[in-house]
Protein backbone atom coordinates (compact mmCIF):
# COMPACT_ATOMS: atom_id res chain seq x y z
CA UNK A 1 0.00 0.00 0.00
CA UNK A 2 1.42 3.57 -0.97
CA UNK A 3 0.30 6.22 1.03
CA UNK A 4 -0.64 9.72 -0.87
CA UNK A 5 2.39 11.32 1.26
CA UNK A 6 4.85 8.86 -0.43
CA UNK A 7 3.67 8.99 -3.80
CA UNK A 8 4.00 12.93 -3.49
CA UNK A 9 7.32 12.05 -2.75
CA UNK A 10 7.41 10.31 -5.68
CA UNK A 11 6.52 12.77 -7.95
CA UNK A 12 7.67 16.50 -6.67
CA UNK A 13 10.70 16.10 -8.82
CA UNK A 14 8.84 15.99 -11.89
CA UNK A 15 8.91 20.03 -13.36
CA UNK A 16 7.84 19.82 -17.11
CA UNK A 17 4.92 18.88 -18.54
CA UNK A 18 2.61 21.72 -17.68
CA UNK A 19 -0.87 20.46 -15.08
CA UNK A 20 -0.84 17.83 -16.61
CA UNK A 21 2.46 16.54 -14.97
CA UNK A 22 2.30 18.83 -12.03
CA UNK A 23 1.79 17.07 -8.81
CA UNK A 24 0.63 18.45 -5.28
CA UNK A 25 0.09 16.63 -2.32
CA UNK A 26 -3.62 17.02 -3.24
CA UNK A 27 -3.58 15.41 -6.69
CA UNK A 28 -1.65 12.56 -4.68
CA UNK A 29 -4.72 12.29 -2.35
CA UNK A 30 -6.81 11.32 -5.60
CA UNK A 31 -4.03 8.99 -6.95
CA UNK A 32 -2.71 6.93 -4.28
CA UNK A 33 -6.08 4.94 -3.87
CA UNK A 34 -5.92 4.20 -7.42
CA UNK A 35 -2.24 2.81 -7.69
CA UNK A 36 -3.46 0.46 -4.45
CA UNK A 37 -6.51 -0.71 -6.34
CA UNK A 38 -4.48 -1.63 -8.97
CA UNK A 39 -1.77 -3.13 -7.48
CA UNK A 40 -4.28 -5.35 -5.68
CA UNK A 41 -5.84 -6.16 -9.05
CA UNK A 42 -2.71 -7.19 -10.75
CA UNK A 43 -2.23 -10.06 -8.23
CA UNK A 44 -5.66 -10.94 -8.96
CA UNK A 45 -5.51 -11.02 -12.43
CA UNK A 46 -2.03 -12.14 -12.60
CA UNK A 47 -1.27 -9.25 -14.78
CA UNK A 48 1.78 -7.41 -15.67
CA UNK A 49 1.62 -3.42 -16.66
CA UNK A 50 3.91 -2.60 -19.71
CA UNK A 51 4.13 1.34 -19.63
CA UNK A 52 6.12 3.12 -22.73
CA UNK A 53 8.11 6.31 -21.62
CA UNK A 54 6.14 8.75 -22.52
CA UNK A 55 3.13 8.18 -20.65
CA UNK A 56 2.25 10.23 -17.58
CA UNK A 57 5.14 9.60 -14.92
CA UNK A 58 2.21 8.92 -12.41
CA UNK A 59 2.03 5.59 -13.81
CA UNK A 60 5.56 5.06 -14.19
CA UNK A 61 6.58 5.81 -10.70
CA UNK A 62 3.90 3.72 -9.61
CA UNK A 63 1.82 0.62 -11.16
CA UNK A 64 4.28 -0.04 -14.18
CA UNK A 65 6.27 -3.59 -13.90
CA UNK A 66 8.25 -2.68 -16.69
CA UNK A 67 8.50 0.62 -18.90
CA UNK A 68 11.12 1.50 -22.08
CA UNK A 69 10.98 2.01 -25.48
CA UNK A 70 9.56 -0.16 -28.26
CA UNK A 71 12.22 -2.11 -28.51
CA UNK A 72 12.62 -3.05 -24.51
CA UNK A 73 8.41 -3.73 -23.84
CA UNK A 74 8.65 -5.99 -26.98
CA UNK A 75 10.92 -7.94 -25.54
CA UNK A 76 9.33 -8.06 -21.77
CA UNK A 77 6.21 -9.20 -23.92
CA UNK A 78 8.03 -11.93 -25.34
CA UNK A 79 9.49 -13.32 -21.73
CA UNK A 80 6.66 -12.51 -19.49
CA UNK A 81 4.81 -15.50 -17.80
CA UNK A 82 1.90 -13.01 -16.95
CA UNK A 83 -1.52 -14.56 -17.93
CA UNK A 84 -2.87 -11.02 -18.72
CA UNK A 85 -0.50 -8.08 -20.47
CA UNK A 86 -1.90 -4.32 -19.64
CA UNK A 87 0.04 -2.63 -22.26
CA UNK A 88 0.03 1.35 -21.84
CA UNK A 89 1.38 2.98 -24.48
CA UNK A 90 -0.43 3.17 -28.08
CA UNK A 91 -2.58 0.03 -29.64
CA UNK A 92 0.34 -0.83 -32.11
CA UNK A 93 2.57 -1.48 -29.34
CA UNK A 94 0.05 -3.50 -27.78
CA UNK A 95 -0.99 -5.31 -31.41
CA UNK A 96 2.81 -6.27 -31.11
CA UNK A 97 2.70 -7.70 -27.37
CA UNK A 98 -0.32 -9.28 -28.58
CA UNK A 99 1.73 -11.15 -31.42
CA UNK A 100 4.22 -12.21 -29.14
CA UNK A 101 2.06 -13.71 -26.71
CA UNK A 102 -1.34 -15.68 -28.81
CA UNK A 103 -2.62 -17.18 -26.28
CA UNK A 104 -2.37 -14.09 -23.55
CA UNK A 105 -5.35 -11.91 -22.81
CA UNK A 106 -3.71 -7.97 -23.91
CA UNK A 107 -5.92 -5.02 -22.38
CA UNK A 108 -4.85 -1.30 -23.99
CA UNK A 109 -6.29 0.98 -21.61
CA UNK A 110 -6.43 4.20 -24.10
CA UNK A 111 -9.30 5.05 -25.56
CA UNK A 112 -7.46 7.58 -27.93
CA UNK A 113 -4.81 5.30 -29.49
CA UNK A 114 -3.73 6.26 -32.48
CA UNK A 115 -0.37 7.61 -33.92
CA UNK A 116 0.00 9.91 -36.59
CA UNK A 117 3.00 7.70 -38.03
CA UNK A 118 1.48 4.39 -37.90
CA UNK A 119 -1.88 5.55 -39.32
CA UNK A 120 0.39 7.14 -42.12
CA UNK A 121 0.50 3.72 -43.95
CA UNK A 122 -1.83 0.29 -44.47
CA UNK A 123 -1.10 -3.31 -45.38
CA UNK A 124 -3.16 -2.96 -48.39
CA UNK A 125 -0.70 0.08 -49.46
CA UNK A 126 1.79 -1.88 -48.50
CA UNK A 127 1.01 -4.87 -51.24
CA UNK A 128 0.79 -2.36 -53.84
CA UNK A 129 4.21 -0.92 -53.09
CA UNK A 130 5.42 -4.00 -53.32
CA UNK A 131 4.09 -4.62 -56.49
CA UNK A 132 6.03 -1.40 -57.51
CA UNK A 133 9.24 -2.13 -55.87
CA UNK A 134 9.94 -5.99 -56.88
CA UNK A 135 13.42 -6.10 -56.19
CA UNK A 136 13.32 -4.62 -52.48
CA UNK A 137 13.70 -5.50 -49.46
CA UNK A 138 10.81 -3.91 -47.41
CA UNK A 139 11.87 -2.47 -43.61
CA UNK A 140 8.94 -1.22 -41.42
CA UNK A 141 10.02 1.17 -38.31
CA UNK A 142 8.28 -0.96 -35.22
CA UNK A 143 5.68 1.95 -35.28
CA UNK A 144 3.53 0.68 -37.89
CA UNK A 145 -0.18 -1.75 -37.43
CA UNK A 146 0.31 -5.45 -37.53
CA UNK A 147 -1.29 -5.28 -41.10
CA UNK A 148 1.54 -3.44 -42.45
CA UNK A 149 4.30 -5.53 -40.17
CA UNK A 150 2.59 -8.45 -41.93
CA UNK A 151 3.23 -7.85 -45.44
CA UNK A 152 6.97 -6.50 -44.73
CA UNK A 153 10.27 -8.39 -44.71
CA UNK A 154 12.07 -7.41 -41.32
CA UNK A 155 10.97 -4.34 -38.52
CA UNK A 156 13.05 -2.68 -37.35
CA UNK A 157 13.18 0.03 -33.68
CA UNK A 158 15.38 2.89 -33.71
CA UNK A 159 17.97 1.61 -31.61
CA UNK A 160 18.72 -1.37 -34.33
CA UNK A 161 17.23 0.62 -37.64
CA UNK A 162 21.23 1.48 -38.23
CA UNK A 163 22.57 -2.09 -37.76
CA UNK A 164 19.57 -4.10 -39.59
CA UNK A 165 19.91 -2.71 -42.51
CA UNK A 166 23.09 -2.18 -42.93
CA UNK A 167 23.42 -5.89 -42.74
CA UNK A 168 21.03 -6.77 -45.14
CA UNK A 169 22.77 -8.39 -48.76
CA UNK A 170 20.27 -6.85 -50.72
CA UNK A 171 21.40 -3.30 -51.64
CA UNK A 172 17.79 -1.85 -52.32
CA UNK A 173 15.81 -0.73 -49.66
CA UNK A 174 12.20 0.18 -49.21
CA UNK A 175 11.82 2.19 -45.80
CA UNK A 176 8.50 3.09 -44.17
CA UNK A 177 6.60 4.66 -42.76
CA UNK A 178 9.01 7.46 -41.13
CA UNK A 179 10.73 9.97 -43.51
CA UNK A 180 12.71 11.73 -41.23
CA UNK A 181 14.33 8.29 -39.59
CA UNK A 182 14.72 6.91 -43.05
CA UNK A 183 16.87 10.58 -44.09
CA UNK A 184 18.91 9.71 -40.79
CA UNK A 185 19.53 6.52 -41.81
CA UNK A 186 20.46 7.68 -45.62
CA UNK A 187 22.98 10.49 -43.82
CA UNK A 188 24.55 8.09 -41.33
CA UNK A 189 25.37 4.94 -43.69
CA UNK A 190 26.94 7.47 -46.44
CA UNK A 191 28.80 8.85 -43.61
CA UNK A 192 30.41 5.21 -43.16
CA UNK A 193 30.38 4.84 -47.15
CA UNK A 194 27.61 2.32 -47.07
CA UNK A 195 26.11 2.22 -50.54
CA UNK A 196 22.49 1.68 -50.06
CA UNK A 197 19.59 2.91 -52.53
CA UNK A 198 16.52 3.36 -49.78
CA UNK A 199 13.95 4.87 -51.09
CA UNK A 200 11.05 6.25 -48.07
CA UNK A 201 7.51 6.74 -46.92
CA UNK A 202 6.47 10.44 -46.19
CA UNK A 203 5.45 9.39 -43.05
CA UNK A 204 6.03 11.45 -39.70
CA UNK A 205 5.66 11.52 -35.69
CA UNK A 206 3.53 14.77 -35.32
CA UNK A 207 5.52 15.28 -32.01
CA UNK A 208 9.32 15.10 -33.19
CA UNK A 209 9.10 16.74 -36.56
CA UNK A 210 7.48 20.01 -34.60
CA UNK A 211 11.56 20.47 -33.56
CA UNK A 212 13.20 22.86 -34.18
CA UNK A 213 17.49 23.32 -34.89
CA UNK A 214 17.42 27.61 -34.00
CA UNK A 215 15.69 26.22 -30.66
CA UNK A 216 18.93 24.17 -29.89
CA UNK A 217 20.80 27.05 -30.79
CA UNK A 218 18.88 29.47 -28.57
CA UNK A 219 19.16 27.13 -25.83
CA UNK A 220 22.57 26.63 -26.12
CA UNK A 221 23.03 29.93 -25.60
CA UNK A 222 20.98 30.58 -22.75
CA UNK A 223 22.32 27.43 -21.13
CA UNK A 224 26.18 27.14 -21.68
CA UNK A 225 27.14 23.42 -21.60
CA UNK A 226 23.98 22.44 -22.43
CA UNK A 227 24.06 18.65 -23.82
CA UNK A 228 21.70 17.98 -26.34
CA UNK A 229 19.91 14.29 -27.14
CA UNK A 230 17.30 14.02 -30.08
CA UNK A 231 15.31 10.98 -31.38
CA UNK A 232 15.86 10.04 -34.42
CA UNK A 233 12.13 10.47 -35.62
CA UNK A 234 13.65 14.12 -35.97
CA UNK A 235 14.58 16.40 -38.72
CA UNK A 236 18.13 15.85 -39.93
CA UNK A 237 18.88 19.13 -39.31
CA UNK A 238 17.82 19.02 -35.85
CA UNK A 239 19.86 15.69 -35.55
CA UNK A 240 22.64 17.71 -37.01
CA UNK A 241 22.71 20.02 -33.95
CA UNK A 242 22.55 17.25 -31.48
CA UNK A 243 25.17 15.84 -29.16
CA UNK A 244 24.01 12.31 -28.88
CA UNK A 245 21.18 10.70 -30.97
CA UNK A 246 19.57 7.72 -30.24
CA UNK A 247 16.66 5.82 -28.74
CA UNK A 248 14.59 6.59 -25.84
CA UNK A 249 16.13 3.99 -23.93
CA UNK A 250 19.61 5.15 -25.19
CA UNK A 251 18.93 8.39 -24.28
CA UNK A 252 18.14 7.13 -20.94
CA UNK A 253 21.21 5.73 -20.63
CA UNK A 254 22.90 8.89 -22.06
CA UNK A 255 21.72 11.07 -19.60
CA UNK A 256 22.82 8.78 -16.56
CA UNK A 257 26.52 8.26 -17.79
CA UNK A 258 26.77 11.90 -19.15
CA UNK A 259 27.89 14.63 -16.33
CA UNK A 260 26.48 17.77 -17.57
CA UNK A 261 25.29 21.14 -16.32
CA UNK A 262 21.94 20.62 -18.13
CA UNK A 263 19.95 18.32 -20.79
CA UNK A 264 17.67 19.01 -23.50
CA UNK A 265 15.85 16.09 -24.69
CA UNK A 266 14.22 16.74 -28.19
CA UNK A 267 11.59 13.65 -27.92
CA UNK A 268 8.00 13.33 -26.25
CA UNK A 269 8.50 15.08 -22.52
CA UNK A 270 7.63 11.89 -21.10
CA UNK A 271 11.11 10.91 -21.13
CA UNK A 272 12.28 14.06 -19.36
CA UNK A 273 9.51 13.36 -16.90
CA UNK A 274 11.13 9.46 -16.56
CA UNK A 275 14.48 10.97 -16.08
CA UNK A 276 13.10 13.54 -13.33
CA UNK A 277 12.25 11.01 -11.42
CA UNK A 278 15.15 9.00 -11.24
CA UNK A 279 17.67 11.95 -11.64
CA UNK A 280 16.47 14.50 -9.68
CA UNK A 281 19.20 16.63 -8.95
CA UNK A 282 20.02 17.00 -13.13
CA UNK A 283 19.05 20.02 -14.52
CA UNK A 284 16.68 19.88 -17.77
CA UNK A 285 15.26 22.45 -19.69
CA UNK A 286 13.05 23.04 -22.45
CA UNK A 287 9.61 23.18 -23.12
CA UNK A 288 6.92 20.25 -22.82
CA UNK A 289 6.34 18.66 -26.48
CA UNK A 290 3.47 16.09 -25.33
CA UNK A 291 1.57 13.03 -27.38
CA UNK A 292 -1.61 13.35 -27.09
CA UNK A 293 -1.75 9.93 -27.89
CA UNK A 294 0.28 8.17 -24.83
CA UNK A 295 -0.78 10.76 -22.26
CA UNK A 296 -4.46 9.36 -22.90
CA UNK A 297 -3.70 6.74 -20.58
CA UNK A 298 -4.78 6.86 -17.10
CA UNK A 299 -4.25 5.30 -14.02
CA UNK A 300 -8.39 5.36 -14.01
CA UNK A 301 -7.94 3.74 -17.43
CA UNK A 302 -6.07 1.07 -16.32
CA UNK A 303 -8.04 0.17 -13.05
CA UNK A 304 -11.15 0.00 -15.36
CA UNK A 305 -9.64 -2.25 -18.06
CA UNK A 306 -8.85 -4.72 -14.76
CA UNK A 307 -11.99 -4.90 -13.33
CA UNK A 308 -14.88 -3.88 -16.49
CA UNK A 309 -12.95 -4.39 -19.51
CA UNK A 310 -14.66 -3.33 -23.00
CA UNK A 311 -14.70 -5.17 -26.06
CA UNK A 312 -12.65 -3.13 -27.80
CA UNK A 313 -10.25 -2.41 -24.77
CA UNK A 314 -8.42 -6.56 -25.33
CA UNK A 315 -6.91 -6.52 -28.65
CA UNK A 316 -7.64 -8.93 -31.41
CA UNK A 317 -5.74 -10.00 -34.57
CA UNK A 318 -6.46 -10.89 -37.69
CA UNK A 319 -5.06 -14.59 -38.31
CA UNK A 320 -4.41 -13.45 -41.94
CA UNK A 321 -1.73 -11.05 -40.60
CA UNK A 322 -0.35 -13.38 -37.44
CA UNK A 323 2.22 -15.49 -39.61
CA UNK A 324 3.50 -12.32 -41.58
CA UNK A 325 3.81 -10.02 -38.69
CA UNK A 326 5.09 -12.90 -36.46
CA UNK A 327 7.83 -13.38 -39.53
CA UNK A 328 8.56 -9.62 -39.97
CA UNK A 329 9.12 -9.08 -35.90
CA UNK A 330 11.39 -12.38 -35.80
CA UNK A 331 13.52 -11.69 -38.32
CA UNK A 332 14.26 -8.15 -36.49
CA UNK A 333 15.19 -10.09 -33.09
CA UNK A 334 17.27 -12.27 -35.83
CA UNK A 335 19.15 -9.37 -37.47
CA UNK A 336 19.86 -8.63 -33.52
CA UNK A 337 20.86 -11.81 -32.17
CA UNK A 338 23.49 -11.78 -35.05
CA UNK A 339 24.84 -8.67 -33.70
CA UNK A 340 25.61 -9.83 -30.60
CA UNK A 341 27.12 -12.62 -31.04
Amino acid sequence: MITSAQLFDRLKDVKLGGSTCLFTPEKCDTLAPIVNQIEQLKKEQDAVILAHSYVGPEIIATVADFSGDSYELSKWAKNTAAKTIVFVAVKFMAETAKLLNPTKRVLMPSKTNGCTLADSITGDQVRVLRQQYPDYTFVCYINTTVDVKAQCDVCVTSSNVHHIIEAIPNRNIYFLPDRLMGQNVINALKAKGIDKNIVLWDGTCYVHEEYDPDLILYLRKEHPGLQVASHPECHPDVVAQSDFVGSTSQMLKFVADTPAPSYFLLTECGLTSRLQLEHPTKKFVGACTMCRYMKSNSLADIARVLTHPEADDEIHLNPADIAGADRCINEMFRYVSIELK
